[in-house]
């Protein structure tokens, strides 16, 4: 006979529920060393925010940024831990649900990196950004935001296209597509001609190694390049 199952063990006041989320943590910790690596960031990131004297907007955006990455981690291990109790073997979906929680720490640690710069690069990048102005745009928010939103487009295209992978092959070519919004941006920053040349020369060596690679076709680099200039020329424009 088959035995009746069990009621799920739950703690049994608020105290237990601390001290096991406590233990999911220290878990996570000691056997991810994604995590560990994720909390040492966070240690130095904040750390060095308290030696700058950040504004209590900015440290809250920084706290922000890391309790988004150390949240991320914990619900992806929680999953992989979910998926190989349900399914030890390999199965496609299997991979499919560590891959989506996988890219959902990505994103966090993209968002994170993205507020990082914007609330710390008033203080490292002084020359760039002129006085402290805490009210005023950070200095980068143009070449960033043009990347960004870049990017985000080319992932969109490549999921409606489905064509090849993330970082091989497919419409567009996102190489090409952020190389040439890097060159962009730094050509109407107003570098000067030698420097905007040199860039435009190097982005256009980036698209030219993936058609050399056979990774992508002619068309899909000149599409790349064509939507990189397209999307930081809006974002000028906008801003």
């Amino acid at each position: 006979m088959s035995e009746a199952p069990r009621d799920p063990i739950k703690p049994a006041n608020w105290l237990q529920s601390v001290n096991c989320a406590i233990e999911g943590i220290l878990w996570t910790a000691r056997t991810q060393r994604h995590m560990r690596w994720h909390f040492l960031a966070a240690l130095a990131v904040l750390l060095f925010a308290h030696c700058l004297g950040l504004s209590a907007l900015e440290f809250i955006l920084l706290a922000f940024a890391v309790t988004l990455v150390l949240f991320a981690e914990l619900v992806n291990t929680a999953l992989e831990v979910v998926v190989d109790l349900v399914s030890p073997g390999y199965h496609p979906l299997a991979k499919q649900a560590k891959d989506v929680a996988a890219g959902a720490v990505l994103v966090a640690s993209i968002g994170a990196v993205v507020m990082g710069f914007f609330a710390l690069s008033r203080y490292i990048l002084p020359v760039l950004g002129g006085q402290l102005d805490q009210l005023g745009r950070p200095p980068g928010e143009f070449p960033v935001i043009s990347v960004l939103i870049t990017t985000i487009v080319v992932v969109l295209l490549k999921a409606l296209f489905g064509r090849g992978t993330p970082l091989h092959g497919g419409l567009p070519s996102g190489h090409a597509a952020v190389s040439f919004a890097i060159a962009t941006a730094i050509i109407l920053s107003g570098v000067g001609a030698l420097l905007s040349l040199l860039t435009l020369a190097l982005a256009v060596m980036v698209s030219h190694s993936r058609l050399l690679l056979g990774i992508h076709s002619a068309g899909e680099v000149v599409a790349g390049g064509a939507l990189g200039v397209a999307m930081t020329l809006l974002v000028y424009l906008l801003m």
